[in-house]
Protein backbone atom coordinates (compact mmCIF):
# COMPACT_ATOMS: atom_id res chain seq x y z
CA UNK A 1 0.00 0.00 0.00
CA UNK A 2 3.07 2.35 1.02
CA UNK A 3 3.58 2.40 -3.31
CA UNK A 4 0.24 4.00 -4.11
CA UNK A 5 1.15 7.36 -6.19
CA UNK A 6 0.88 10.50 -4.04
CA UNK A 7 -1.76 11.62 -6.59
CA UNK A 8 -3.96 8.81 -5.86
CA UNK A 9 -3.98 9.86 -1.75
CA UNK A 10 -6.47 12.56 -1.96
CA UNK A 11 -4.03 15.54 -1.81
CA UNK A 12 -4.00 18.96 -3.96
CA UNK A 13 -3.03 18.12 -7.74
CA UNK A 14 -0.53 21.53 -7.55
CA UNK A 15 0.97 20.04 -4.16
CA UNK A 16 1.73 16.56 -6.00
CA UNK A 17 3.21 18.37 -8.53
CA UNK A 18 5.65 20.66 -5.90
CA UNK A 19 6.47 17.36 -4.09
CA UNK A 20 7.56 15.83 -7.64
CA UNK A 21 10.25 17.85 -7.85
CA UNK A 22 11.57 16.52 -4.61
CA UNK A 23 11.27 13.36 -6.35
CA UNK A 24 8.40 12.91 -3.25
CA UNK A 25 5.76 10.35 -5.67
CA UNK A 26 4.70 7.80 -3.38
CA UNK A 27 2.85 7.58 -0.26
CA UNK A 28 6.01 5.97 1.42
CA UNK A 29 8.36 8.89 0.01
CA UNK A 30 6.38 10.92 1.81
CA UNK A 31 5.72 9.39 5.15
CA UNK A 32 8.95 8.84 5.68
CA UNK A 33 10.01 13.34 5.84
CA UNK A 34 9.54 14.09 9.11
CA UNK A 35 7.78 16.58 9.56
CA UNK A 36 10.11 19.79 9.01
CA UNK A 37 11.33 18.46 6.01
CA UNK A 38 7.57 18.89 4.61
CA UNK A 39 6.75 22.25 6.04
CA UNK A 40 10.25 23.31 4.06
CA UNK A 41 8.68 21.55 0.75
CA UNK A 42 5.49 22.50 0.76
CA UNK A 43 5.67 25.65 2.43
CA UNK A 44 2.55 24.85 4.81
CA UNK A 45 2.11 25.16 9.05
CA UNK A 46 3.20 22.58 11.27
CA UNK A 47 -0.71 21.64 11.59
CA UNK A 48 -1.46 21.05 7.52
CA UNK A 49 1.59 19.24 7.17
CA UNK A 50 0.07 16.89 10.35
CA UNK A 51 -3.39 17.07 8.33
CA UNK A 52 -1.59 15.99 5.39
CA UNK A 53 0.19 12.97 7.35
CA UNK A 54 -3.12 12.26 8.71
CA UNK A 55 -4.52 11.78 4.90
CA UNK A 56 -1.72 9.94 3.13
CA UNK A 57 -1.42 7.38 6.01
CA UNK A 58 -4.97 6.71 6.16
CA UNK A 59 -5.13 6.29 2.19
CA UNK A 60 -2.53 3.34 2.42
CA UNK A 61 -3.63 2.01 5.52
CA UNK A 62 -4.66 -1.29 4.63
CA UNK A 63 -8.69 -1.12 5.73
CA UNK A 64 -9.82 -3.65 7.77
CA UNK A 65 -12.39 -5.83 6.36
CA UNK A 66 -14.71 -8.59 7.61
CA UNK A 67 -14.75 -11.77 6.75
CA UNK A 68 -18.39 -11.92 5.64
CA UNK A 69 -17.58 -8.52 3.61
CA UNK A 70 -14.80 -10.45 1.85
CA UNK A 71 -17.30 -13.40 0.73
CA UNK A 72 -19.95 -10.99 -0.10
CA UNK A 73 -17.67 -9.41 -2.72
CA UNK A 74 -16.48 -12.13 -4.19
CA UNK A 75 -20.58 -13.63 -4.49
CA UNK A 76 -21.48 -10.52 -5.93
CA UNK A 77 -18.87 -10.65 -8.73
CA UNK A 78 -17.29 -14.28 -8.98
CA UNK A 79 -16.12 -13.45 -12.51
CA UNK A 80 -13.69 -10.83 -11.07
CA UNK A 81 -12.12 -13.22 -8.52
CA UNK A 82 -10.59 -15.59 -11.20
CA UNK A 83 -9.26 -15.57 -14.76
CA UNK A 84 -9.93 -19.14 -16.24
CA UNK A 85 -7.49 -21.03 -17.93
CA UNK A 86 -9.86 -22.26 -20.51
CA UNK A 87 -8.57 -26.21 -19.12
CA UNK A 88 -11.72 -26.76 -17.05
CA UNK A 89 -10.50 -29.55 -14.85
CA UNK A 90 -7.85 -27.18 -13.76
CA UNK A 91 -10.00 -24.23 -13.22
CA UNK A 92 -12.34 -25.98 -11.43
CA UNK A 93 -9.80 -27.50 -8.79
CA UNK A 94 -8.98 -23.88 -8.41
CA UNK A 95 -12.30 -22.62 -7.99
CA UNK A 96 -12.77 -20.79 -10.88
CA UNK A 97 -9.03 -20.34 -12.80
CA UNK A 98 -5.94 -17.74 -11.72
CA UNK A 99 -7.08 -15.69 -8.77
CA UNK A 100 -6.96 -12.56 -8.39
CA UNK A 101 -5.47 -9.94 -6.06
CA UNK A 102 -2.49 -12.67 -5.93
CA UNK A 103 0.80 -13.81 -7.75
CA UNK A 104 0.87 -17.06 -9.04
CA UNK A 105 3.97 -18.75 -10.32
CA UNK A 106 4.66 -21.12 -12.82
CA UNK A 107 7.70 -23.20 -12.72
CA UNK A 108 9.52 -26.12 -14.36
CA UNK A 109 11.97 -27.07 -16.64
CA UNK A 110 12.95 -25.28 -20.29
CA UNK A 111 10.72 -26.13 -23.35
CA UNK A 112 7.47 -27.97 -20.78
CA UNK A 113 5.51 -24.84 -21.84
CA UNK A 114 5.92 -22.25 -19.44
CA UNK A 115 5.94 -19.33 -21.90
CA UNK A 116 3.27 -20.81 -23.84
CA UNK A 117 0.73 -20.93 -20.86
CA UNK A 118 1.53 -17.23 -20.23
CA UNK A 119 1.00 -15.79 -23.67
CA UNK A 120 -2.50 -18.55 -23.62
CA UNK A 121 -3.53 -16.32 -21.02
CA UNK A 122 -2.52 -13.20 -22.36
CA UNK A 123 -5.11 -14.01 -24.76
CA UNK A 124 -7.77 -14.95 -22.84
CA UNK A 125 -7.42 -11.75 -20.27
CA UNK A 126 -7.94 -9.52 -23.57
CA UNK A 127 -11.31 -11.66 -24.25
CA UNK A 128 -15.12 -10.07 -23.37
CA UNK A 129 -16.16 -10.84 -20.05
CA UNK A 130 -18.89 -12.97 -21.16
CA UNK A 131 -16.54 -15.26 -22.81
CA UNK A 132 -14.80 -15.95 -19.73
CA UNK A 133 -12.43 -13.18 -20.07
CA UNK A 134 -11.72 -9.63 -18.64
CA UNK A 135 -11.99 -7.41 -21.52
CA UNK A 136 -8.44 -5.39 -20.80
CA UNK A 137 -5.37 -4.67 -21.75
CA UNK A 138 -2.31 -7.30 -20.26
CA UNK A 139 1.00 -5.78 -19.23
CA UNK A 140 3.88 -8.64 -20.23
CA UNK A 141 7.69 -8.11 -18.51
CA UNK A 142 10.03 -10.32 -21.08
CA UNK A 143 13.31 -10.73 -19.51
CA UNK A 144 14.15 -13.34 -21.86
CA UNK A 145 13.26 -12.25 -25.64
CA UNK A 146 10.87 -15.18 -25.56
CA UNK A 147 7.38 -13.65 -26.22
CA UNK A 148 6.29 -13.90 -29.83
CA UNK A 149 3.31 -12.12 -31.48
CA UNK A 150 2.88 -14.64 -34.03
CA UNK A 151 2.46 -17.22 -31.74
CA UNK A 152 -0.20 -15.03 -29.79
CA UNK A 153 -2.27 -14.78 -33.34
CA UNK A 154 -1.70 -18.88 -33.72
CA UNK A 155 -3.63 -19.68 -30.49
CA UNK A 156 -6.17 -17.12 -30.70
CA UNK A 157 -6.60 -18.38 -34.29
CA UNK A 158 -7.19 -21.71 -32.93
CA UNK A 159 -8.71 -21.69 -29.53
CA UNK A 160 -11.51 -19.44 -31.07
CA UNK A 161 -11.62 -19.83 -34.73
CA UNK A 162 -15.04 -18.00 -34.59
CA UNK A 163 -14.58 -15.06 -32.81
CA UNK A 164 -11.15 -14.45 -34.51
CA UNK A 165 -12.51 -14.83 -38.15
CA UNK A 166 -11.36 -11.10 -39.04
CA UNK A 167 -8.31 -9.49 -38.99
CA UNK A 168 -9.95 -6.70 -36.88
CA UNK A 169 -10.49 -8.56 -33.91
CA UNK A 170 -7.04 -10.21 -34.26
CA UNK A 171 -5.59 -6.32 -34.36
CA UNK A 172 -7.50 -5.38 -31.62
CA UNK A 173 -6.74 -8.57 -29.20
CA UNK A 174 -2.86 -7.57 -30.71
CA UNK A 175 -3.06 -4.11 -29.15
CA UNK A 176 -4.03 -4.66 -26.10
CA UNK A 177 -0.92 -6.75 -25.12
CA UNK A 178 1.86 -4.69 -24.02
CA UNK A 179 5.29 -5.99 -24.40
CA UNK A 180 8.13 -4.83 -22.57
CA UNK A 181 11.66 -6.21 -22.53
CA UNK A 182 13.74 -5.56 -19.43
CA UNK A 183 16.99 -7.50 -19.87
CA UNK A 184 18.38 -6.11 -16.06
CA UNK A 185 17.03 -6.41 -12.30
CA UNK A 186 17.24 -2.68 -11.98
CA UNK A 187 14.80 -2.40 -15.25
CA UNK A 188 12.42 -4.75 -14.01
CA UNK A 189 12.51 -3.39 -10.76
CA UNK A 190 11.76 0.35 -12.43
CA UNK A 191 9.21 -1.01 -14.76
CA UNK A 192 7.26 -2.91 -12.03
CA UNK A 193 7.24 0.37 -9.97
CA UNK A 194 5.92 2.62 -12.79
CA UNK A 195 2.64 0.44 -13.52
CA UNK A 196 0.12 1.93 -11.56
CA UNK A 197 -0.91 4.73 -13.53
CA UNK A 198 -0.43 2.62 -16.49
CA UNK A 199 -2.79 0.31 -14.74
CA UNK A 200 -5.91 2.81 -14.68
CA UNK A 201 -5.53 4.37 -18.26
CA UNK A 202 -4.84 1.65 -19.94
CA UNK A 203 -7.53 -0.99 -18.30
CA UNK A 204 -4.74 -3.38 -17.55
CA UNK A 205 -6.26 -6.58 -15.76
CA UNK A 206 -3.20 -9.13 -16.34
CA UNK A 207 0.57 -8.57 -15.11
CA UNK A 208 3.11 -11.42 -16.40
CA UNK A 209 6.85 -11.62 -15.63
CA UNK A 210 8.26 -14.17 -17.75
CA UNK A 211 10.58 -15.02 -16.02
CA UNK A 212 11.15 -13.14 -12.77
CA UNK A 213 14.26 -15.83 -11.90
CA UNK A 214 16.33 -14.51 -15.46
CA UNK A 215 17.54 -11.57 -14.76
CA UNK A 216 18.20 -12.31 -11.27
CA UNK A 217 19.98 -15.07 -11.82
CA UNK A 218 22.61 -13.45 -14.44
CA UNK A 219 23.31 -10.63 -12.11
CA UNK A 220 23.80 -12.37 -8.93
CA UNK A 221 26.18 -15.39 -8.13
CA UNK A 222 24.81 -16.44 -4.71
CA UNK A 223 28.68 -17.92 -3.65
CA UNK A 224 30.11 -14.16 -3.22
CA UNK A 225 29.15 -12.71 -0.06
CA UNK A 226 26.23 -11.04 0.49
CA UNK A 227 24.65 -11.51 -2.60
CA UNK A 228 21.77 -14.26 -1.59
CA UNK A 229 21.12 -10.82 0.68
CA UNK A 230 21.21 -8.08 -2.08
CA UNK A 231 19.15 -10.71 -4.27
CA UNK A 232 16.61 -11.58 -1.48
CA UNK A 233 15.46 -8.27 -1.13
CA UNK A 234 15.40 -7.46 -4.30
CA UNK A 235 13.09 -9.98 -4.90
CA UNK A 236 10.95 -9.45 -1.96
CA UNK A 237 10.64 -5.74 -3.31
CA UNK A 238 9.29 -7.32 -6.69
CA UNK A 239 7.06 -9.11 -4.60
CA UNK A 240 5.38 -6.54 -2.54
CA UNK A 241 5.20 -4.10 -4.97
CA UNK A 242 3.23 -6.93 -7.57
CA UNK A 243 1.47 -7.88 -4.72
CA UNK A 244 0.11 -4.07 -4.17
CA UNK A 245 -0.39 -3.95 -7.44
CA UNK A 246 -2.74 -7.29 -7.70
CA UNK A 247 -4.52 -6.47 -4.62
CA UNK A 248 -5.30 -2.86 -5.16
CA UNK A 249 -6.71 -3.10 -9.11
CA UNK A 250 -8.65 -6.55 -8.02
CA UNK A 251 -5.92 -8.28 -11.33
CA UNK A 252 -3.87 -11.79 -11.63
CA UNK A 253 0.57 -11.37 -11.98
CA UNK A 254 1.42 -14.35 -13.38
CA UNK A 255 5.29 -15.10 -12.86
CA UNK A 256 7.61 -18.06 -13.95
CA UNK A 257 10.40 -19.31 -12.68
CA UNK A 258 13.20 -21.50 -13.52
CA UNK A 259 14.22 -24.80 -11.61
CA UNK A 260 17.96 -25.70 -10.01
CA UNK A 261 19.45 -28.33 -8.63
CA UNK A 262 19.47 -28.76 -4.70
CA UNK A 263 21.82 -31.33 -3.36
CA UNK A 264 21.83 -33.49 -0.25
CA UNK A 265 23.69 -35.17 1.82
CA UNK A 266 25.66 -32.24 3.20
CA UNK A 267 27.11 -31.58 -0.24
CA UNK A 268 25.22 -28.08 -0.68
CA UNK A 269 22.00 -26.63 1.40
CA UNK A 270 21.70 -23.72 -0.82
CA UNK A 271 19.90 -23.81 -4.12
CA UNK A 272 21.11 -21.90 -7.24
CA UNK A 273 24.84 -23.21 -6.74
CA UNK A 274 25.11 -25.33 -10.39
CA UNK A 275 22.47 -22.54 -12.25
CA UNK A 276 24.57 -23.41 -15.56
CA UNK A 277 22.85 -27.10 -15.81
CA UNK A 278 19.40 -25.90 -14.51
CA UNK A 279 17.61 -27.12 -17.00
CA UNK A 280 19.10 -30.30 -17.56
CA UNK A 281 20.75 -32.11 -14.63
CA UNK A 282 19.42 -34.56 -11.96
CA UNK A 283 16.00 -34.65 -12.56
CA UNK A 284 14.69 -36.98 -9.89
CA UNK A 285 18.12 -36.64 -8.08
CA UNK A 286 20.86 -38.38 -9.30
CA UNK A 287 24.61 -38.87 -7.81
CA UNK A 288 27.72 -39.61 -9.55
CA UNK A 289 26.97 -43.61 -8.97
CA UNK A 290 23.89 -43.36 -11.00
CA UNK A 291 21.34 -43.51 -8.06
CA UNK A 292 18.93 -41.16 -7.15
CA UNK A 293 19.57 -39.87 -3.06
CA UNK A 294 22.14 -37.06 -3.62
CA UNK A 295 20.22 -34.44 -5.08
CA UNK A 296 17.29 -33.37 -7.48
CA UNK A 297 15.90 -30.44 -9.34
CA UNK A 298 13.58 -28.05 -7.53
CA UNK A 299 11.99 -24.26 -8.39
CA UNK A 300 14.78 -21.58 -8.41
CA UNK A 301 15.48 -18.59 -5.88
CA UNK A 302 15.03 -20.49 -3.10
CA UNK A 303 12.73 -20.85 0.28
CA UNK A 304 11.91 -17.23 0.97
CA UNK A 305 10.61 -16.50 -2.59
CA UNK A 306 8.52 -19.35 -2.54
CA UNK A 307 6.61 -17.85 0.23
CA UNK A 308 6.31 -14.53 -1.75
CA UNK A 309 3.83 -16.25 -4.39
CA UNK A 310 0.27 -17.53 -3.60
CA UNK A 311 -0.15 -20.17 -5.75
CA UNK A 312 2.79 -22.14 -7.36
CA UNK A 313 2.21 -24.47 -10.76
CA UNK A 314 4.93 -27.14 -11.75
CA UNK A 315 5.16 -27.75 -15.43
CA UNK A 316 6.57 -31.16 -15.91
CA UNK A 317 8.47 -33.81 -18.18
CA UNK A 318 6.74 -37.44 -17.34
CA UNK A 319 8.59 -38.46 -20.72
CA UNK A 320 9.66 -37.32 -23.66
CA UNK A 321 6.29 -36.60 -25.16
CA UNK A 322 4.31 -36.59 -21.98
CA UNK A 323 4.04 -33.43 -19.99
CA UNK A 324 2.16 -32.95 -16.71
CA UNK A 325 0.85 -29.95 -14.49
CA UNK A 326 1.20 -30.21 -10.51
CA UNK A 327 -1.10 -28.07 -8.32
CA UNK A 328 2.19 -27.62 -5.85
CA UNK A 329 1.04 -24.85 -3.37
CA UNK A 330 -2.29 -23.22 -3.27
CA UNK A 331 -4.79 -22.12 -0.14
CA UNK A 332 -7.76 -23.22 -1.81
CA UNK A 333 -7.05 -26.73 -3.48
CA UNK A 334 -5.36 -29.94 -3.17
CA UNK A 335 -2.13 -31.13 -4.19
CA UNK A 336 -3.39 -32.15 -7.92
CA UNK A 337 -1.41 -33.33 -10.97
CA UNK A 338 -3.16 -33.36 -15.19
CA UNK A 339 -1.17 -34.04 -17.73
CA UNK A 340 -1.19 -31.78 -20.45
CA UNK A 341 -0.23 -31.41 -24.45
CA UNK A 342 1.03 -28.35 -26.35
CA UNK A 343 -0.79 -27.74 -29.91
CA UNK A 344 -1.52 -24.56 -31.95
CA UNK A 345 -4.20 -23.81 -29.71
CA UNK A 346 -1.76 -23.76 -26.24
CA UNK A 347 -1.90 -25.83 -23.76
CA UNK A 348 -4.94 -29.08 -23.53
CA UNK A 349 -5.38 -31.13 -20.66
CA UNK A 350 -5.60 -34.73 -21.76
CA UNK A 351 -8.31 -37.15 -20.33
CA UNK A 352 -7.35 -40.13 -18.29
CA UNK A 353 -8.67 -41.97 -15.70
CA UNK A 354 -7.91 -40.86 -12.50
CA UNK A 355 -6.22 -44.87 -11.89
CA UNK A 356 -4.15 -44.83 -14.84
CA UNK A 357 -3.06 -40.87 -13.59
CA UNK A 358 0.81 -41.45 -13.36
CA UNK A 359 1.44 -40.93 -8.82
CA UNK A 360 3.30 -37.47 -8.48
CA UNK A 361 5.76 -37.71 -5.94
CA UNK A 362 5.28 -35.17 -2.97
CA UNK A 363 8.31 -35.66 -0.55
CA UNK A 364 7.79 -33.79 1.98
CA UNK A 365 5.49 -30.78 1.71
CA UNK A 366 7.22 -27.97 1.62
CA UNK A 367 6.55 -26.64 -2.30
CA UNK A 368 10.28 -24.86 -2.25
CA UNK A 369 11.64 -27.98 -2.12
CA UNK A 370 9.35 -30.34 -4.35
CA UNK A 371 11.51 -32.19 -6.90
CA UNK A 372 10.53 -31.60 -10.35
CA UNK A 373 11.16 -34.22 -12.99
CA UNK A 374 12.94 -32.70 -16.23
CA UNK A 375 13.85 -34.81 -19.72
CA UNK A 376 16.23 -37.59 -18.91
CA UNK A 377 18.02 -37.73 -22.49
CA UNK A 378 19.98 -34.63 -21.85
CA UNK A 379 20.92 -34.69 -17.94
CA UNK A 380 23.26 -37.56 -17.03
CA UNK A 381 26.37 -36.39 -18.61
CA UNK A 382 25.90 -32.43 -17.08
CA UNK A 383 24.72 -33.72 -14.20
CA UNK A 384 28.07 -35.53 -14.10
CA UNK A 385 30.04 -32.85 -15.25
CA UNK A 386 28.10 -30.48 -12.53
CA UNK A 387 29.03 -33.06 -9.49
CA UNK A 388 32.80 -33.06 -10.35
CA UNK A 389 33.32 -29.19 -10.54
CA UNK A 390 31.55 -28.33 -7.67
CA UNK A 391 34.02 -28.27 -4.35
CA UNK A 392 32.53 -26.97 -0.92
Amino acid sequence: MANKKLRRAGLPQDLCERLSRHQIITCRDFLCLSFLELMKMTGQSYWSVQKLFRTVSLSCAPRMQTAYEMKMKRALNPSAAFLPTTLEDLDKILHGGIACSSLTEITGPSGCGKTQFCIMMSLLATMPTNTGGLDGAVIYIDTESAFTAERLVEIAQHRFPNYFATEEKLIAMTNKVLVYQELTCDSVLKRIKSLEEEIISKNVKLIIVDSVASVVRKEFDTKRQGNLKERSNLLTKEASILKYLAEEFSIPVILTNQITTWLSDGLAVQADLLSPVDDLSLSEGSSRNGDWDSGYVTAALGNTWSHCVNTRLILQYLDSKTRQILVAKTPIAPLTSFLYIIENSGLVLQETDPKEQPCSNWEGINPALQAIKVRKDTFHNEAEMALSSFTL
